[in-house]
């Protein structure tokens, strides 16, 4: 069985099991379900009726009366309504953002920062033990170039001439860090002999400030794991010998190559330049060989999507050494496209003409930057349109949610002052299509949270909010509360407060505030 719901919201289950005992019973599956009906005994205050669809599927219809005790439950449970056991008892590590330190974070790593991060808070809701984990490399050409970048900068405020590379980080944060240093009264002596100065300054100084951008939208780490550690403590020495164990491995032109054709691949690849140098699969080999290791049950990772082609050969690797594969689960999302009065904001990390993330943040806020990095689906490119973003209107879906949430806090406020208090004695008054299609969408939200969560499509609770906003909204305008009869009005304020509690438990799963006046 299943649960659904109908564009009229009328909340029903369905199973198929005719369609699956067909074959057995050499029958048509509508005969099969028509006779599974005519032979059910069921609850009446409970079912409203049972018929046959489709090709033979069997719907149950849940009365009005039924949905409306639902009210009762969600004023029961309160901030704990939507939690699950789902995951009980598992352990999960979910990586996310992982970028190295070479520069501030730019929209695309906000976007995976946001995405990674409401994943955890669903995992957590489903009763998982969660660690949010940021791995990054400090070793590498990448971070030579960094520390060669800085130094020049340095070299330029003390007024030599200097010919900077094209291929260098050319950003204004680059400047930046080299005026610290050189306001800095605590350099040692030598410094400018020391080749590993500018490049460990400027590490320090940007993954400060990559940390401070992401306090900003709520998002903290439990670890930060360094990919030198792997050749520190010899993991990358243990993957080589076991490769090469399991005859997974070999040399040729100077180079360590992986048997992936013997795994299934479509061709062998280096593992190990010519030069010494590993390429990203062996360390990432390592890392997740260390994952296993540490005894998670579940390891997620977000990648953007220029790791499509790639992290399949890191799965086989870790197949390859008697890890389950299974057990991890590789999320990507597309890019982000910025637009501002029509036109696309270019960005380029060495270049520095790019929106990063702690502008967008000062912008349009933290709220806005959560909610529309998680409102569409992570297969989907991203548009990011800064006028909706700052617009304080229903055009803009966090405020239109956040509004909603608000204005039932005033309604209740009003009602209190009236002296009208939520009750459930009279919940079958709720009998209006209004009432009844709100209580419907309220009665879908753990399903629709255990969906979202077990598919790992955080996109659909904004959805749902924005479903529920918009019955609410309807149902506000159709339905009095002061002036109606005292045990109708009592009834919808306590369908207000169950509406109140999902939508705030709704806007914290998604790391976005639920402000009682607006």
């Amino acid at each position: 069985m299943y649960l659904s719901a109908s564009r009229q919201f009328r909340i029903m289950v369905i199973t198929n099991i005719a369609m699956l005992l067909a074959k057995n019973l050499k029958k048509n599956p509508r005969m099969i379900a028509q006779q599974i009906i005519e032979n059910l005994e069921y609850d009446n205050s409970i079912l409203g009726r049972v018929e046959v669809a489709g090709a033979g599927f069997i719907n149950f219809f849940f009365t009005k009366s039924y949905i409306s005790e639902y009210t009762g439950t969600i004023l029961k449970e309160k901030e704990h309504f939507g939690r699950s056991d789902l995951f009980d008892g598992r352990k999960s590590l979910v990586e996310f953002v992982s970028a190295n330190p070479t520069g501030p974070l730019t929209i695309g790593h906000g976007r995976n920062a946001v995405i990674g991060d409401t994943i955890a808070n669903m995992l957590e809701w489903a009763g998982c033990a969660v660690d949010r984990e940021y791995y990054f490399n400090n070793a590498g050409r990448q971070m030579r170039v960094l520390g060669d970048s800085v130094k020049l900068r340095y070299r330029e405020l003390l007024g030599d001439k200097i010919e900077f590379p094209d291929d260098y980080y050319q950003g204004e944060y680059i400047i930046e860090i080299a005026k610290k240093i050189l306001g800095d009264p605590d350099k040692p002596e030598n410094f400018m002999e020391d080749e590993n100065y500018f490049k460990k300054y400027a590490e320090k100084e940007i993954f400060r400030d990559i940390k401070t951008s992401l306090n900003k939208i709520g998002i903290t780490f439990d670890s930060f794991f360094n990919e030198n550690t792997l050749y520190e403590d010899g993991d990358i020495k243990e993957v080589l010998e076991s490769l090469s164990d399991l005859n997974l491995s070999y040399q040729m032109e100077g180079a360590v190559w992986f048997k992936l054709t013997e795994l299934g691949g479509e061709q062998d690849k280096v593992i190990v330049k010519s030069t010494g140098e590993p390429t990203y699969r062996l360390p990432d080999i390592a890392y997740h060989k260390r994952k296993f290791q540490r005894g998670y049950d579940l390891i997620v990772d977000l990648f953007g999507s220029d790791h499509s082609a790639t992290f399949p050969d890191v799965l086989a690797g870790i197949s390859a050494l008697g890890f389950a594969k299974e057990k991890i689960k590789v999320l990507i999302h597309q890019f982000v496209t910025v637009t501002e009065k029509g036109e696309i904001v270019k960005m380029s990390t060495r270049k520095a003409n790019f929106i990063t993330l702690d502008e967008l943040i000062d912008q349009v806020g933290p709220d806005v930057v959560r909610y529309f990095f998680i409102m569409r689906n992570m297969s989907s490119h991203l548009n990011f349109d800064l006028e909706i973003a700052k617009k304080q209107s229903d055009e803009n879906p966090v405020f239109y949610l956040q509004y909603a949430h608000a204005r039932i806090c005033s309604i209740l406020k009003m009602t209190e002052e009236q002296e009208l208090k939520a009750s459930l004695d009279n919940l079958n008054l709720l009998q209006k299509d209004e009432e009844q299609n709100l209580l419907k969408k309220l009665a879908q939200f753990k399903d629709e949270l255990a969906y979202s969560t077990l598919n790992f499509e955080p996109h659909r609770i904004s959805s749902y909010l924005e479903d529920l906003a918009s019955l609410f909204h309807r149902f506000y305008t159709e339905c009095r509360i002061i002036g109606s009869e005292r045990d109708l009005a009592e009834a919808r304020i306590a369908l207000c407060e169950a509406v109140k509690i999902v939508i705030k438990n709704g806007l914290n799963i998604l790391g976005i505030n639920a402000p009682e006046r607006m």
